[in-house]
């Protein structure tokens, strides 16, 4: 999916706590023995949603594979393609529609790994505001970030494609504001939603007295909202290595859904700036979302589907079919290995 989320790096007020802030982090490895295959994964930007992969470097799984792996961040969804195409990182970590934009290209890459499989953004609104359906966005004012970000594109897509509804006949405004200024404009009356991913949901409603009071999780269904890339020529010359990390995110996941605490644990080391009671309730409200955070790193046809449609109505040119941009072969061992629900 077209979106990216920052973690905030020395802003005060309300960005200074919003994950809606540009950055350029990197997770650097720790030392490992030589004897370990380095591995670099470029993720587009530093978000919730990719807190399988956190967890794994933290634990040392990837090590436990024989992968000396270090994270850096592109600093947006489309920069992750010219970083493999130019070989400066093996593996992407993204949204999916930049695999396909690579490979229309003539960049051939295929999908390896589910990391986010459905829609995590939220509604946020003032104590008091009931939205209980698609229907009830009429006559509102909706703060985002600006298109193509998710947290505009989305929304459109569920309004006028599943609710269909004309935007303009049932008065409904998008005000697309800057990185952190939306959970700012529903506080002042500015606007009267505002559509965030996490942490900035709970940080909206711990630091801000706001309320969530919508999901786009269910409306839109399971999809293949971020995954796992490589290219193609890549993957052929070095499929042990691609296993390898492959293996380690599904073990991840499994821990992720059988230790209570690990994904908050995790995510707490991942987003330092962010507070703590805000990490506690998006990581629960994030761990009961259909599919959101996945079982197994398997990328369904389903889901690939699905995001395929509301790419091509939200921007995308031209979609690819799932037998061209998807490689299971890895995530169907590695799941099979760790006794993951498929």
């Amino acid at each position: 999916m077209l979106e990216a989320i920052a973690l905030p790096q020395n802003v005060s007020g309300l960005s200074r706590r919003s994950l809606l802030a540009g950055a350029a982090a990197s997770f650097a490895a720790p030392a490992f023995s030589q004897s370990l295959t380095p591995v670099e994964i470029s993720q587009a930007i530093l978000i919730a949603n990719y807190t399988p992969v956190y967890l794994a470097q933290q634990r040392g799984l990837f090590a436990e594979q024989g992968l000396n792996v270090s994270i850096s961040t592109a600093g947006g969804i489309a920069t992750v393609v010219p970083i493999i195409l130019s070989k400066r990182a093996q593996f992407a970590l993204s949204g999916t529609a930049p695999a396909v934009n690579a490979t229309l290209g003539g960049g051939a890459t295929k999908c390896i790994a589910n990391i986010a499989g459905g829609s995590s953004l939220l509604v946020l609104a003032r104590p008091g505001t009931s939205i209980r359906s698609l229907e009830d966005f009429k006559g509102k004012t909706i703060a985002t970030l600006r298109f193509p970000s998710n947290t505009n594109a989305t929304p459109k897509y569920a309004l006028t494609q599943l609710a269909k509804l004309n935007l303009a006949d049932s008065k409904i405004d998008f005000l697309e504001l800057p990185p952190g200024a939306q959970v700012g404009a529903v506080k002042d009356g500015r606007a009267d939603l505002a559509v965030v991913f996490e942490w900035d949901a709970s940080i909206g409603v711990t630091q801000f007295g706001l309320e969530v009071v919508y999901g786009f999780a269910d409306v839109i269904g399971p999809n293949s909202s971020s995954a796992i890339f490589a290219t193609q020529e890549y993957l052929d010359a070095n499929k042990e290595t691609a296993q390898k990390l492959v293996n380690a995110i599904a073990k991840a996941m499994k821990i992720i859904h059988t230790e209570p605490e690990a994904y908050e644990t995790a995510s707490a080391i991942a987003f330092p700036a962010v507070p703590k009671d805000a990490i506690a309730l998006g990581s629960k409200r994030l761990l009961a979302m259909h599919s959101v955070v996945p079982r197994n790193p398997i990328i369904t046809k389903t889901s690939w589907d699905r995001v395929m449609t509301m790419e091509l109505g939200t921007g995308l040119k031209q979609s690819l079919p799932f037998e061209q941009m998807v490689d299971n072969s890895f995530a169907e061992k590695a799941t099979e290995a760790y006794g993951l629900k498929t």
